[in-house]
């Protein structure tokens, strides 16, 4: 493979604002490219996932979907019973919700939940524990949450990968970072990635910035993560923190159907081909490019996006997936090619507009 491409895009990015970059690709099991650019790193860093949090959650609820546990038509309350008598907002009204959530409308951003994280429900919840906010106290507080619209009716991006996470804890009868770490980070041998933030882990934490549009410029924040509720949430939307070398590893997996460079199989290559289909019709269609723009030519499957039109203009493999997260992490995961790629910073407001397709178009263009 050429990285030429690759290598002069990363060199450009911190001209665009961007303090830090780091990207690594892996063939095949094989680490074949390294690149960091901007403020000096070791490469050792831990990163907030954010959104790259959800591909591992579907990942593990996909593991216990092959186990039988729920088909995808199920509804979701068989499990959490908080949400069997769901409401959904109809002017300064709720109504009663025309069909139950399904777990299908969960993998696929369409129950009708928001990102609301402001709710009186979750205030409640955060003041009744002194801040913990245990994960399944919490999910059943969003529970009571109304809907924005009808299971079912739209695509809207919200906290239904924080339920599925709930749903892994009660199906698998342990905490959700606990299953994670026993059935997919440890068969695919991560050992820098976790769900608590811990004095060591701190320590070892990139600086996280937040682009300021108006002065032009990336300025340094707190070290927090607005999606961890409590320090007993476990948000299976947002709340991973990796490392790029750990994470690459994961997506690694992936790419290879499912087996780890370890030898251990943690997902069916077939699961894998139906997790990546697009999911959402063209109504809903519109939703999503409405919020991504850059995402011309995808469409959404199970909590990554899927390559639908190869016309709309993006260099991609065919079965190419993948998704990213709100500091600007983005992954690349080729099945045909057994290539992945994944690329991190640590900037808020992160220009993914720019920088994502341009990082998915550098690597194929050296392949």
């Amino acid at each position: 493979m050429d990285f030429t491409n690759l290598t002069n895009f990363i060199n450009s990015l911190p001209a665009h604002g961007i303090p830090t970059a780091d990207v690594i690709v892996y063939r095949n099991h094989e680490e074949l490219y390294r690149h960091r650019a901007g403020k000096p790193l070791r490469g050792d860093e831990l990163y907030y996932m954010y959104s790259c949090t959800k591909v591992v959650t579907c990942i593990a609820a996909l593991q216990l979907f092959e186990q039988g546990k729920f088909l995808m038509r199920d509804p979701v309350s068989n499990v959490l019973p908080e949400f069997a008598e769901v409401r959904v907002k109809n002017g300064t009204y709720t109504v009663p919700a025309d069909r139950p959530i399904t777990f299908r409308h969960l993998f696929t951003m369409t129950a009708g939940l928001n990102y609301n994280l402001t709710s009186a429900y979750i205030q409640d919840i955060s003041d009744r524990t002194g801040g913990r906010c245990p994960t399944r106290e919490t999910i059943a507080a969003i529970a009571k949450m109304p809907l924005d619209f009808h299971p079912g009716d739209r695509f809207q991006y919200s906290l239904c990968h924080d339920v599925l996470a709930a749903a892994v804890e009660v199906m698998s009868g342990m905490r959700f970072g606990e299953y994670v770490k026993k059935n997919i980070f440890e068969p695919c041998g991560m050992v820098d990635s976790t769900f608590l933030m811990t004095d060591s882990v701190k320590a070892r934490m990139a600086p996280q910035y937040r682009f300021n549009d108006k002065r032009g410029v990336a300025e340094q924040t707190p070290m927090s993560n607005m999606y961890v509720l409590g320090s007993e949430y476990e948000s299976g939307g947002a709340g991973l923190i990796s490392s790029v070398s750990d994470y690459a590893k994961f997506i690694d997996t992936l790419a290879c159907g499912g087996i780890s460079a370890l030898g251990k199989r943690i997902i069916s290559e077939y699961t894998l081909g139906m997790m990546h289909q697009n999911c959402l019709t063209d109504e809903m269609l519109a939703d999503y490019h409405k919020k991504w723009a850059a995402l011309d030519g995808y469409g959404y499957g199970y909590g990554v996006r899927a390559f639908i039109d190869p016309a709309a203009g993006t260099i991609s493999s065919p079965n190419e997936f993948g998704w990213h997260g709100a500091a600007g992490s983005f992954m690349v995961i080729d099945p045909d090619t057994k290539t992945s790629l994944f690329y991190a910073q640590h900037m808020l407001n992160n220009k993914e507009a720019y920088v994502h397709p341009r990082l998915r178009h550098c690597l194929y263009s050296g392949m």
